[in-house]
């Protein structure tokens, strides 16, 4: 099939879906190898970065969606939605950050982390669709566990979440307290210095004496 007409489908099948679809789905329907879709997709990408283009190709996990640019936002927004726009408080951010990290974990546990109740929190969060259950713990009690969802990726512009940040190293200090090590090696590391310049100054010093006492003999 020629590569113009394939674009076409595909566009036509995402547009009209008005959801994420995933590759198996394209590549059955149009009898495409993975690595064929790819390579079409990566064009396309390339295609709706066109500063006249109103559209983008974003990947949710192992699907494709097609969205309105987001630098677009404000002039669409209040015509698909009169609802006022959702407010993430910092204490609500903080949560989705913890559940981001770490998918399956407990209200017990992130309270643990955040040393706060955060049932308010997570009823936002549900309600903004950015978390979702994802099913019983093992733990006694058998609590339920969260997970975010093709919500928050969309909404924060990842594929996966393998492309979040790296978290900074950290460990307990003497006082049970957390130290970011990255801190502590750059603490070290200028210590370090310091100690060399002073042995370097102590070296001129010595070899100053040196010559001063060879010049009185």
């Amino acid at each position: 099939m020629e590569i113009n007409k394939t674009k076409g489908i595909i566009e036509a099948i995402l547009f009209a879906a008005g959801r994420e679809v995933t590759k198996n789905e394209i590549m059955l329907n149009l009898e495409i190898s993975q690595e064929e879709l790819e390579t079409i997709i990566m064009q396309m990408k390339e295609d709706y970065k066109n500063e006249n283009r109103g559209l983008e190709l974003i990947n949710v996990d192992d699907a494709y969606q097609l969205c309105s640019k987001k630098d677009l936002h404000e002039y669409i927004y209040s015509i698909l939605d009169k609802r006022s726009k959702p407010r993430i408080s910092n204490a609500s951010m903080e949560t989705l950050s913890i559940i981001a990290y770490n998918p399956g974990i407990t209200r017990a546990e992130i309270e643990a982390i955040r040393g706060v109740n955060i049932d308010g929190c997570v009823y936002k969060l549900l309600e903004y669709g950015l978390i979702e259950e994802a099913g019983k713990s093992d733990l006694p009690g058998k609590p339920m566990t969260y997970k975010t969802t093709k919500d928050f990726l969309r909404m924060f512009g990842y594929s996966s979440l393998d492309e979040l940040p790296d978290l900074p190293k950290y460990k307990l200090d003497e006082n049970q307290q957390i130290v970011i090590d990255e801190l502590i090696d750059e603490d070290e590391k200028n210590e370090e210095n310091e100690k060399n310049e002073e042995n370097e100054k102590n070296e001129e010093n010595e070899k100053i004496e040196e010559i001063e006492e060879n010049s009185n003999e």
